[in-house]
């Protein structure tokens, strides 16, 4: 008998009856349709067996626990020993030392470079994207190792140096130098408290101590509002030198074996994104050397952002998919007004609704992964990169809240307890949005996209256009953005800003509406472009205007229905 069916003991007052249950083990890959799907089609059905094992190590409930546990107990600073040595040092529970020892372990930091193939980004993203439905702090240093390669390698002596430990899929977060270890990770240090975004405003100073420029190694002194994962072994950092803003790779332990001048001060206490511990930072004489060119920083650093903003995307998308999950799966074994929530209409039309938000977002992500894949070879995926990523990290990132907030209230009183998944995720959803520029930034960097390089925009244009005539509603809709699209000439810079969101809304919709009109099932387009493109669904969830689509979705986004399900072949 289940507990619950055990009749009460003398003294008991009730029965504790129609609960919902933990989400048993399930595969968080081969139980997702439409990220299977996507990998498939964007290249990287070759990758499909190694993601069903991984999706299928990662989604036992004992190594989801690991999650919660990383979070509980959140990172803590010790900036001296016992004896009164200066040592920044950050602990963190084991759970949280197993998650990076994972992502690390399979590549999530690194598959792309080692293997380059096509595909390699998008079997890596699917990775990180399931990695981050079980928990997304640790997921910070990992995206940031993965994505500061392209800028080590604009300087080639340095990235001889640090980046086959870079590359190493092993973990060693002992408090040592680097030469000590043979795997390595990197963070980022880019704001200040005077300048935020605008690095430019930034004031620490970097200091030649021979003749300077690429390779050469400085003395910074100043500061950092956000550094993000200090147990990093080195930082890539924005530094004033004579000419200019530029990059410098700031190790924690000098080449001799002695602690560097980067000392921690405090660690944030953010609402979301617990287990990773966010930093400020003083750089006291600390030694860095220059990477690219003296006053060349952003440029230099501009490669690793747009690949962190990639990350930030498919995380957002991750937590969506696991948002649905867990709602479903809870749904399901709660009754209510005398039957299951899942066969309640109304709910039926905010979980489908939900499922429809989740397929969107992962296909616009994958997409994305399939454009970092082949920029270096097709110019025009390279302009598609440049601005679709800009888009689709605004947008994407920002819906994110709201569905999680949906899911915690699928769930009702209980979805709120912090023993349960859903207010962390709801939690982190709020991070990725302001994380690698906040809406306003990407909006703008929109803008700036379009400006510099109208080519970009033709390469957006032609992902829409792709889609015409498959649904009289996008049509409309494509006709209805052309005017937007045609004030962007000659508008002064003042009303383009003014108006930015708007337009970034209409082609994040757009995006997707023709993602999924090629992609999905018939039903599930034609569901999105009734929902938002048709009308003012975008605004909330639960309001698809028909219920055509509503089996389809939850069958799609039911993990453990899809577990059991037969694999899909590469052609599928």
């Amino acid at each position: 008998m289940r507990p619950s069916d055990t009749p009460p003991a003398p003294g008991e007052t009730h029965r504790v009856e129609n609960t919902a249950s933990e989400l048993p083990d399930c595969n968080l890959y081969a139980g997702d349709a439409a990220l299977v799907e996507a990998v498939a089609r964007e290249g990287g059905g070759w990758g499909d067996a190694e993601l069903r094992q991984f999706g299928g190590l990662i989604g036992r409930q004992d190594y989801r626990e690991l999650g919660h546990l990383a979070n509980r107990y959140p990172p803590e600073l010790e900036t001296h020993d016992r004896f009164g040595h200066r040592v920044d040092l950050v602990r963190y529970h084991p759970a949280y030392h197993e998650l990076m020892r994972t992502a690390l372990e399979h590549g999530l930091h690194s598959a792309p470079w080692t293997q380059p193939r096509a595909g390699a980004h998008v079997v890596r993203g699917a990775k990180a994207f399931m990695h981050a439905q079980v928990e997304a702090g640790h997921g910070c240093p990992i995206t940031m190792s993965f994505a500061a390669l392209p800028s080590l390698r604009t300087t080639p002596q340095i990235a001889a140096q640090w980046e086959p430990k870079l590359l190493a899929q092993a973990y060693d977060p002992r408090n040592v130098p680097a030469a000590d270890k043979a795997a390595i990770t990197l963070g980022m240090g880019m704001t200040e408290k005077q300048g935020g975004s605008d690095v430019r405003a930034n004031s620490t100073v970097a200091s030649a101590l021979e003749s300077g420029g690429p390779g050469s190694a400085y003395r910074l002194t100043g500061h950092k509002w956000f550094l993000s994962a200090p147990m990093c072994d080195a930082f890539l950092v924005l530094a004033q030198a004579p000419g200019g803003v530029s990059c410098f790779l700031v190790p924690r332990w000098t080449p001799e074996g002695a602690k560097n001048g980067l000392q921690v001060l405090r660690l944030k206490d953010k609402m979301g994104n617990r287990s990773n511990a966010s930093s400020e930072v003083e750089f006291r004489d600390a030694l860095g050397w220059m990477l690219g060119e003296e006053g060349r920083g952003v440029p230099t650093i501009i490669e690793m952002v747009s690949l962190t903003r990639f990350d930030c995307m498919g995380a957002s998308a991750g937590l969506m998919r696991a948002g649905v999950a867990h709602a479903l799966h809870h749904c399901r074994e709660r009754a209510a007004f005398g039957r299951p929530l899942l066969e309640q209409p109304l709910m039926r039309n905010v979980l489908a609704d939900l499922a429809l938000e989740y397929e969107a977002a992962i296909a616009y992500s994958l997409r994305m992964a399939r454009a970092l894949d082949a920029k270096d070879s097709d110019a025009g995926e390279a302009q598609l990169a440049r601005l679709a990523t800009a888009v689709g990290k605004y947008w994407v990132c920002k819906r994110a809240p709201q569905h999680s907030y949906e899911v915690m209230e699928c769930v009702g009183g209980s979805g709120v307890m912090e023993n349960a998944i859903y207010p962390r995720l709801f939690r982190e959803s709020v991070i990725n949005p302001i994380w690698e520029g906040s809406g306003n930034v990407q909006c703008l960097d929109v803008l700036r996209a379009i400006g510099r390089s109208p080519d970009s925009l033709a390469a957006f244009v032609g992902e829409l256009e792709a889609a015409r005539g498959g649904d009289a509603r996008y049509d409309a809709y494509l006709a209805r953005l052309q005017p937007q699209l045609a004030a962007l000439r000659g508008a002064d810079g003042d009303s383009l800003q003014f108006g930015a969101r708007r337009l970034v809304d209409a082609l994040a919709l757009a995006f997707q509406a023709s993602l999924l009109l090629r992609h999905a099932p018939s039903p599930i387009g034609e569901a999105w472009c009734g929902a938002r493109l048709a009308g003012d669904g975008a605004a909330q969830y639960g309001t698809l205007a028909d219920d055509r689509a509503v089996d389809l979705l939850l069958e799609r986004a039911d993990p453990l229905q899809q577990s059991s399900a037969p694999a899909r072949s590469e052609a599928a």
